[in-house]
């Protein structure tokens, strides 16, 4: 009889229910005894969880490709308060870059691949050698990009691009571009805030606390910087949207560290044993 009770307690723990399987996807750094030892355990729900994000974002941001005499009104209107506070300098800036085809190409490149490909990089690094990490970086993106979703739809901008005296570098020059990010899926006048910034800089302060230290640690230091220039000689923010950008990466950072928090709680209070457990195997 003994041994009937201690082995369905074993089951019961063992078979930690529904809502811990979920903790499990949004904590994979807290694992349970029998995922220990495999780095990709859990991986595919990670896949399935950030796609699903990721699908609802550019959804909406489609949903909003509309409104371009907003956008353009807007965009007159972000150049106007620049202007009132001495900063609108991204026609003079690049205008002192096109003449030199290697550095428009370089920042192009910029623009285009420290973008998508380092954030599925990163991701991919920090799941496989710092999992809290990576659910910062997880959590602060969806957390920042639900706030850049509401600019999108409620404060419609063009970029500079689209204005006189600037010139589509990335469009007229990039192919990679068109395929990393079809334009029937882009939304053109979702400059405000720019999260090229964001998630560069969001991605930089996390894996510069997970990278060891080393020369290496350069690398999430200068990506944010780099891509703040970019995005201003490319000619597809404003200095004003470089900053919202950077501002709401801090604000998702704080959410994911909250929401972090409280769901590693949680995980770690379903993944104990429950004190009548406890009692029964003595």
């Amino acid at each position: 009889m003994h041994g009937e009770v201690g082995g369905k307690a074993r089951e019961e723990h063992e078979d930690p229910g529904f809502v811990a399987h979920v903790l499990d996807a949004f904590n994979p750094h807290v694992p349970r005894n029998h995922r220990k030892g495999h780095p990709w355990a859990g991986f595919t729900a990670q896949v399935v969880l950030i796609t699903g994000a990721a699908l609802f974002y550019f959804a909406v941001r489609m949903a909003t490709k509309g409104a371009e005499a907003a956008a353009f009104e807007n965009a007159e209107a972000l150049l106007r308060f620049e202007a009132r506070i001495g900063i609108d300098i991204e026609a003079w800036a690049q205008e002192q870059v096109l003449d030199s085809q290697a550095v428009v190409t370089f920042f192009n490149w910029v623009y285009v691949w420290f973008h998508w490909p380092v954030i599925i990089g990163a991701l991919l690094w920090l799941y496989r050698n710092n999992k809290r990490g990576f659910v910062m970086f997880r959590n602060g993106l969806i957390v920042s990009g639900a706030i850049g979703l509401v600019f999108f739809v409620t404060y419609p901008v063009a970029p500079p691009r689209f204005l006189d005296g600037f010139s589509d570098t990335v469009g007229e020059l990039s192919t990679a571009y068109q395929f990393l990010q079809p334009p029937s899926i882009v939304n053109k006048f979702a400059a405000m805030p720019s999260l090229h910034v964001g998630w560069s800089l969001l991605g930089g302060i996390i894996l510069y606390g997970a990278i060891p230290r080393g020369v290496l640690r350069v690398l999430p230091v200068l990506s944010p910087v780099l891509m703040t220039l970019s995005v201003v000689l490319t000619a597809n923010h404003y200095i004003v949207d470089a900053v919202a950008g950077a501002i709401v990466a801090m604000v998702g950072l704080w959410g994911a560290k909250l929401i972090t928090d409280w769901t590693e709680r949680r995980a770690l209070e379903s993944a104990a044993p429950s004190p009548e457990l406890v009692d029964q195997r003595a």
